[in-house]
C-alpha cells in the first residue's frame, strides 16, 4: 500500500513538474513571438483569449451573445478587419448572420449581368485642391483618420505609417502634431490643426506661419485640416490625460508634463464661416497646399451659410475639402454626454453635405471625405454611394494593429499597447508585423469594396452611385437610396 502511495505522489510531483516546466517554455515562447500583442504583454494567460474565442463558436447556440450584439463594435466586424489584416481567408459558412430586415439596413442592388474581372478597372485618381500650387492627386479610396500620437503609442504611428505606405493610403495625424514616428514611414500625411493648433502655435497660441511652412516643405504633407469638430464629442475639445502627457508628447504640443491636455471647445479664431474662409486660404497660401475642414453636423443651415459665403467670393474660396464626421466617431476620451447624444449619424449627415454641395454647384470643387464608424466594405461602398469621394477610420485601423475593443483608450493601461504611452505595454507591438497587418487591411478593404461595385455592375467604386443601394424602411421592405435621398440638382 505504501509504494502504491509512494508511486502515486512521484507522479503527481513529475506531473505538477511537467506542468511547471510547460508553463515555462509557454511563458519563454510568448515573450519572444512577435505576432500576438496579447501574449507578448500577457505571456501564458493571454493564450486563453484565443482559447475562448474558439470555444465560442461551438457554444454559440446556448448563450445569448450573438456575433451581432456587441457595442460599440460586434464580434463579426472586428472578425472581418482581424482576418483581412492577417491576410487570411476572410469568407464565412452557412448564411448571413446579419439581419436584413432591421429598418436602415443596406441592401446592395445586384446587377443581372455584374461587371466581369477582365472589365474592371481600378480606382479613379482623384485630385484635391485643383486651384492649389501643389494639389493632391489620389486613387486610395480608404485611408487612416486622425490619431493623435499621445493618444497612441509612438510604435503604433510607426506601424500606421509604414502599413499605409505600402498600401498607398495616406494618414491624418490627428491633432496633436506631426512627430517623427509619422514621417518614419514615408507615408503620405494629413496635417490636422486642433483647436490648441498643436504643432503650428507660436508661443501664445496661435497660429504659426513659420511652423506653417516647415511642415509643409516635407514632401510627405500633402494637406492640412482644420478640425471644428471630432463625432463622439462636438462642442468639446481634444481631451488628453495627464498619464497620457510623457515628456516627448509634452514637448510636441508645447505644454506640461504629466498635466492633462485639454484643448478649447472651438477655434477661438473662428466664429463663422467668414473666418472659417479666411483662415483656410491663410493656411492654403502659406503652404501652398489643399485646406479642407473636419466637422460634425448638427443640422443643414450653417451648410447653406457656407455655400452662399463660398459663392459670394468665388469659388476658388471654397475649402478643398469636407470631412464629415458621425456622432458616433471614436476618440480616446470624452463625456458620456457628448457620445451619447450630441451630433447627427454619417447615414444623415453625409447624403446632408453631398446634397447642399450639389445644389450650389460645388461638389465637383469641394471633396467629400466620409468619416465615423466605417471598417468593413459594406459601410465604405455605402459611404460612395451616397457621394462620399474619400473615406478614413481610425478604429478600423485600431483593429489591424490588434486592438480588442476593450475600453481603455481614455486611460493609460491599453492592453495591447496601441493607446498607451506605458513603454511596457508598448512591447507588445511589433513594428513591421503590424505595419503589414495595415497594409493587408487597407488592400483587402478596398478589394472587397471593388467586389461589391462590380456585382452593382459598374467598373470601379467611385462608380456606384444612390440607386446601387437599397435601405430597409420602418414596414421591413426596402426603398432604392435615390428614393430616401433624392439626387440633388444643381442650382448653378
Amino acid at each position: 500500500m505504501n509504494i502504491a502511495f509512494n508511486l502515486i505522489g512521484d507522479l503527481i510531483l513529475l506531473l505538477l513538474f511537467l506542468a511547471v516546466v510547460a508553463i515555462v517554455v509557454i511563458y519563454i515562447i510568448d515573450i519572444r513571438q512577435t505576432k500576438h500583442a496579447i501574449r507578448r504583454n500577457y505571456p501564458v494567460v493571454g493564450r486563453f483569449r484565443y482559447w475562448f474565442e474558439h470555444l465560442g463558436e461551438f457554444f454559440r447556440q446556448y448563450f445569448f451573445a450573438m456575433d451581432r450584439e456587441e457595442m460599440p463594435f460586434n464580434r463579426a466586424q472586428r472578425s472581418w478587419v482581424y482576418r483581412a489584416a492577417k491576410n487570411v481567408d476572410t469568407t464565412v459558412a452557412f448564411g448571413s448572420s446579419r439581419n436584413l430586415t432591421t429598418v436602415g439596413t443596406p441592401i446592395f442592388v445586384c446587377a443581372p449581368f455584374p461587371t466581369m474581372r477582365k472589365d474592371s478597372l481600378e480606382p479613379k485618381l482623384v485630385t484635391i485642391g485643383q486651384g492649389c500650387k501643389h494639389p493632391y492627386s489620389t486613387a486610395s479610396l480608404f485611408n487612416i483618420s486622425g490619431m493623435s500620437y499621445g493618444a497612441i503609442s509612438k510604435v503604433a504611428i510607426q506601424a500606421l505609417s509604414g502599413g499605409a505606405k505600402q498600401a498607398g493610403c495616406w494618414v491624418n495625424t490627428g491633432e496633436g502634431g506631426v512627430s517623427p514616428y509619422h514621417l518614419e514611414g514615408g507615408a503620405d500625411l494629413v496635417v490636422q490643426i486642433g483647436t490648441a493648433k498643436y504643432g503650428v502655435r507660436d508661443h501664445d497660441g496661435n497660429l504659426s506661419h513659420d511652423k506653417l511652412k516647415q511642415l509643409a516643405q516635407h514632401p510627405q504633407v500633402k494637406m492640412f485640416e482644420i478640425k471644428l469638430s471630432q463625432g463622439a464629442k462636438p462642442g468639446k475639445g481634444g481631451i488628453l490625460p495627464g498619464g497620457k502627457v510623457s515628456q516627448e508628447v509634452a514637448d510636441l504640443r508645447g505644454i506640461p508634463q504629466g498635466q492633462d491636455s485639454i484643448s478649447p471647445n472651438r477655434h477661438p479664431d473662428i466664429a463663422n464661416v467668414g473666418e472659417l474662409l479666411d483662415r483656410i486660404d491663410e493656411i492654403r497660401t502659406v503652404t501652398g497646399k489643399p485646406v479642407g475642414f473636419k466637422t460634425v453636423i448638427g443640422g443643414d443651415e450653417w451648410l447653406q451659410d457656407l455655400s452662399d459665403e463660398v459663392l459670394r467670393r468665388g469659388i476658388a474660396s471654397a475649402p478643398d475639402f469636407i470631412t464629415v464626421d458621425s456622432a458616433d466617431g471614436g476618440t480616446g476620451a470624452a463625456p458620456q454626454s457628448l457620445i451619447d447624444y450630441m451630433g447627427l449619424p454619417l447615414k444623415q449627415a453625409l447624403p446632408m453635405v453631398c446634397d447642399k454641395l450639389v445644389e450650389a454647384g460645388l461638389k465637383n470643387r469641394i471633396k467629400v471625405i466620409a468619416s465615423g464608424k466605417l471598417i468593413n466594405p459594406a459601410e465604405v461602398a455605402l459611404a460612395l454611394c451616397v457621394g462620399a469621394d474619400f473615406v478614413v477610420s481610425a478604429r478600423g485601423f485600431m483593429f489591424a494593429l490588434g486592438c480588442i475593443q476593450s475600453l481603455q483608450c481614455n486611460k493609460n493601461t491599453c492592453p495591447t499597447g496601441i493607446a498607451t504611452q506605458d513603454a511596457k505595454l508598448q512591447r507588445g507591438l511589433d513594428r513591421a508585423d503590424k505595419s503589414q497587418r495595415v497594409a493587408n487591411y487597407a488592400s483587402q478593404l478596398s478589394y472587397e469594396v471593388g467586389m461589391i461595385a462590380h456585382s452593382c455592375g459598374v467598373r470601379e467604386p467611385r462608380q456606384l452611385q444612390r440607386h446601387h443601394v437599397r435601405i430597409v424602411a420602418d414596414n421591413g421592405m426596402s426603398l432604392r437610396g435615390d428614393e430616401i435621398y433624392p439626387n440633388k440638382q444643381s442650382a448653378q
